[in-house]
């Protein structure tokens, strides 16, 4: 599960690059969202690797 958030944590990161760096300036916009939603994500994953995943194994 952690490897999942971290996966999440890279992609969130590149997203960011591309969004706020202004290098696709046309697809800023989503890459900003992308972002946003790969960052939600990480966190989430974050979580759940941290609490659940260690009562299940």
């Amino acid at each position: 599960m952690l490897k999942w958030a971290f996966v999440f944590l890279i992609i969130s990161i590149i997203a960011a690059v591309f969004g706020f760096g202004g290098v696709a300036a046309g697809a800023a916009d989503i890459a900003q969202i992308l972002f946003v939603v790969f960052l939600i994500g990480f966190f989430v994953l974050l979580l759940l690797g941290l609490t659940v995943y260690k009562k299940v194994t």
